[in-house]
């Protein structure tokens, strides 16, 4: 009893440190101490100094995000219409912003059964039809950006199959800094491509990478925006996807205010909105798509302090709250908070396909007036932030426009730099997690295990024969027995020990990675035309192979094994009281997972083609090799253990 409360009493202290450790590293509150190092009396000077927002439309940027397009020749035929009703009318004739961002995903590059991958050049036609037709080239700076679907199945940069560079409106390739200038100052806008190349079908891809080359090209724009207002870096990766040298893209992005990215797609649904903070006070913003969801984003630089509003697609009126700033939103390492406490004026951007006819303000409850508009989208009402000087606060806006449509938007804000609320753990954990770095460790973990195991019970003295039946055996027992049939019969011991050890170490696959390019798939990478790519999706789907494939596999064998050595048949353990439905579930899951094998050599086929699938020990080899040990287990001899003797007989 005393063993126990001492092992609940480690454990709990573990299950402590570690949940404590977890809220420290995504505790996205921004703290001091870990803003960027800039002297105390040059920052206070930065952030109060002239000029204020006041009542007139002056030094405000604002300009928009859009992501994941994903113009298909098979699916959605209402995805380019409507793409083309956002340039022409949206951009040009409501929000009219000073540039446009499309981070990444312009194409779909899928085949018709959304399994292969292949460049569709009626797919860029189609979306060079749209910049061309709506003319919106010609009203706004366009800065259009490749992601991962964009890379599929591209041998090289310069490949003929890289329509990008034929067809998007930038049209570079790699990474690049675009300076905007205004009256007020410039705006530095640093692109972060981690795309692959070469470029291989999906989905090896899902990951970006940047090599310590890009890094330094990265490190020069960064020293290069300095002199710059504000600096948004943008990429079609979040940083939880990208892999780069120490120290990381993140600490190469921390001295910006924001980091804006797509990618995710709000996860399917599950989370529509994905935000969080860095440890240094930058803020990542991923974006939901327009494929399916058809959302966008409004950002503003007011005074050079960065609001924003994700909106839907023709969902008007769209409203912007620039002063004052959302306080989850702030980062006082970077922006002049000091502006807020000396404005005149609340300011926000609102946009709408019909004339606006009110706008009412009101902050904790109480009516602050109606706004008026001093040109072109701002409306502003004065105020006096005096009131407002401790505690968090809620501005209320409604607007109304002549179509009868209105819209409410709320935020908190506060005048307390040291009160900003902090994000979601679950947002955080998403975008501020090296998830591949995770993948790896439990892939390394779940191989030990089934390794080990199986190694370990092979040298273990295996119990006789008169003791196997007279204990009492429980759950545990059994399963150790189990586990000893399977290492001490050779067929079972060796066979699963290589396909488990090829699992880890050996190739997956040897196929067309990319069309007319063979090339070999590992766990740790691939290897293509002379390139490597490292591995980091491949670790997420070893994972998978080895949880739904190897080991239930493994403990399916050491069951069927342990019920041949109690004098069970296939058929007749059917028959055993109590145990015909259980026996029944254990059969069915076997059989499904066994499907799931095959889909996955179904599904190799369709992205690889017919030699990655006959040259494939992990996938076709496995399903074969594990139909053939099942067999074996049932229509073999009884395993029957042998007293003092170190080999189990089949």
């Amino acid at each position: 009893m005393l063993r126990l409360f001492s092992l609940l009493v480690a454990a709990g202290l573990v299950l402590a440190c570690l949940t404590s450790w977890l809220l420290d590293r995504y505790d996205t509150t921004w703290h001091p101490k870990r803003s960027l190092e800039v002297p105390e009396g040059e920052q206070s000077q930065r952030k109060s100094e002239p000029p204020f927002p006041g009542g007139e439309l002056e030094n405000i940027l604002w300009f928009v995000q859009v992501s994941d397009i994903h113009i298909s020749r098979f699916h959605d035929p209402k995805r380019v219409p409507d793409f083309e009703r956002f340039c022409a009318h949206t951009i040009i004739e409501v929000i009219k912003p000073a540039l446009v961002l499309v981070t990444g995903d312009l194409t779909d590059a899928k085949t018709e059964n959304k399994v292969g991958s292949l460049q569709h050049e009626v797919e860029w036609q189609a979306y060079h039809n749209i910049l061309k037709r709506s003319r919106v080239l010609e009203h706004t700076k366009w800065i259009d950006i490749r992601g991962n679907h964009d890379a599929f199945n591209i041998i090289s940069l310069d490949s003929v199959n890289n329509y990008y560079r034929k067809y998007s409106a930038t049209q570079k390739v790699g990474s690049f800094h675009y300076v905007h200038s205004t009256p007020f100052g410039n705006y530095s806008f640093i692109c972060a491509d981690a795309t692959l190349s070469p470029g291989p079908k999906r989905p090896y891809n899902f990951f970006g990478i940047l090599d310590q080359s890009q890094m330094d090209t990265l490190a020069t724009f960064r020293e290069e925006s300095y002199n710059s207002n504000q600096t948004v870096w943008f990429g079609h990766y979040t940083t939880s996807t990208i892999i780069s040298p120490f120290p990381g893209v993140r600490a190469l992005m921390s001295s910006a205010v924001v980091y804006l990215c797509g990618h995710l797609h709000t996860l399917g649904g599950m989370m529509p909105v994905l935000h969080s903070r860095h440890p240094g006070g930058m803020l990542e913003l991923e974006l939901g798509d327009w494929m399916d969801n058809r959302r966008y984003r409004v950002l503003a630089f007011d005074h050079d302090l960065l609001s924003f509003s994700d909106v839907t697609f023709e969902d008007w009126p769209v409203v912007v709250i620039t002063n004052p700033k959302d306080a989850q939103y702030l980062h006082p390492g970077v922006e002049p908070l000091g502006r807020i406490h000396s404005s005149t004026h609340i300011r926000m951007l609102v946009f709408s396909a019909a004339p606006i006819t009110a706008v009412y303000v009101s902050v904790d409850g109480q009516t602050l007036g109606r706004t008026v508009s001093v040109g072109g989208p701002l409306y502003v009402l004065p105020w006096d932030p005096s009131l407002y000087t401790t505690g968090l606060h809620t501005i209320r806006v409604k607007v109304e426009d002549s179509a009868g449509r209105s819209k409410v938007r709320e935020q908190h804000f506060t005048l307390q730099e040291d009160l900003t609320p902090s994000f979601g753990f679950l947002q955080s954990f998403i975008l501020l997690t090296d998830h591949y770095i995770l993948a790896r460790i439990a892939f390394v973990a779940a191989v030990l295990l089934n390794v080990g195991a199986l190694v370990a019970f092979r040298f273990k003295q295996v119990p006789s024969a008169r003791g196997a039946t007279q204990r009492r055996h429980g759950l545990f027992s059994q399963a150790c027995i189990s586990l000893q049939l399977v290492s001490k019969i050779n067929i079972f011991y060796y066979t699963l020990l290589l396909f488990n050890l090829c699992t880890a170490l050996g190739p997956w696959f040897i196929g067309e990675v990319i069309d007319g390019h063979t090339g070999a798939c590992f766990v740790f990478g691939v290897f293509v035309d002379g390139h490597f790519l490292e591995g980091s999706l491949t670790y997420v789907v070893g994972v998978i192979q080895l949880v739904f494939f190897n080991m239930p596999l493994t403990c399916y064998l050491c069951w069927s094994l342990h019920q041949r050595c109690h004098g069970c048949s296939f058929r007749s353990h059917f028959c055993r009281p109590g145990c015909r439905w259980w026996t029944l579930v254990i059969h069915l899951a076997m059989l499904l997972l066994l499907i799931w094998q095959a889909y996955s050599c179904y599904f190799l086929l369709e992205t690889y083609g017919s030699l990655a699938f006959f040259l494939s020990p992990v996938r076709t080899w496995a399903l074969a090799m594990g139909l053939f040990l099942v067999y074996k287990a049932w229509r073999g001899s009884a395993p029957d253990f042998a007293d003092n003797k170190n080999d189990t007989k089949l």
